[in-house]
């Protein structure tokens, strides 16, 4: 398989990663055959995983817009992925010139193609780091340069958190990075769930089986499980809600019915 250029020299491109994967389902084009094999498997249990992700990534959209309309002009996207259409250094900077934003994944085709769009950009930036390591996020230079911690900022969490197993404590994660946020601060966060899943748990558990062969287990949570996540913050209405109903541009009903799967939700501390 020849390596093409914008693939790190560091990473085995015969492995399929969650992040090229979640590419391919957007239409992106930072992928392999191995990640598009990988989601196809997927996808013979769960036709509709891409109108999920389409879905994720609007909400993300209307959620930074949302933030920037109540005056956050800066935002930490952890597990950010491969850029597409859409990130959310445009629409945040869009919305509000000089805002700043920094990308932290863990993935090295994700952050390298971060740096490669992001260059010229002197108000975004890219960290690569782990979520299960929140101190490594907050004390990065880059982090450090961009993010005033002293001033609110927007912690998105979207599509990472159902990555994090029990055992690597994913709420005391999100619990420290909340508490280095000032008063004002919000919380972006999208997460799985069986819950409005329209197929039979027991078939979507055959998607989930292939992220689990990959090594990278999907952990399907429950709404009140999910919830938990906001402790220490006030929901913005609706509440955690399925991905189309949070604030939608156009009508819900008429959104496929796969994009309900799981929830979405922002919480803004005090």
């Amino acid at each position: 398989m020849e390596r093409p250029a914008w693939a790190p020299r560091s990473i085995d491109i015969s492995v399929p990663s969650v992040a090229r994967i979640y590419d391919y389902y957007l239409g992106g084009s930072h992928n392999f055959e191995v990640d598009r094999e990988a989601a196809r498997r997927a996808m013979e249990f769960m036709p509709g995983l891409p109108k999920i992700m389409q879905a994720n990534r609007a909400f993300m959209r209307r959620a930074v817009r949302y933030a920037a309309g109540e005056g956050i002009t800066q935002f930490l996207d952890v597990g950010s992925g491969i850029p597409t259409y859409g990130n959310v250094h445009e629409v945040a900077q869009t919305a509000s010139p000089g805002a700043r934003v920094v990308y932290v994944d863990h993935d090295p085709v994700a952050v390298a193609h971060s740096e490669a769009v992001l260059e010229g950009n002197e108000h975004a930036g890219v960290v690569a780091a782990d979520l299960r390591k929140p101190q490594d996020i907050l004390s990065s230079p880059r982090v450090q340069q961009l993010i005033d911690l002293k001033r609110p900022v927007a912690l998105l969490l979207v599509a990472i958190l159902h990555f994090v197993e029990d055992a690597d404590d994913p709420y005391g994660a999100v619990a420290q990075l909340s508490d280095a946020l000032a008063p004002g601060s919000m919380l972006v966060l999208t997460h799985a769930s069986y819950e409005g899943i329209p197929v039979p748990p027991e078939r979507a558990g055959g998607a989930v089986d292939v992220y689990k062969d990959l090594r990278n287990p999907l952990i399907m949570r429950s709404r009140e499980e999910i919830a938990r996540f906001f402790e220490g913050y006030d929901m913005v209405e609706p509440g955690l809600v399925p991905m189309p109903v949070w604030r939608p541009d156009t009508a819900p009903e008429d959104e496929d019915p796969y994009a309900f799967s799981g929830f979405a939700g922002v919480g803004r501390t005090a």
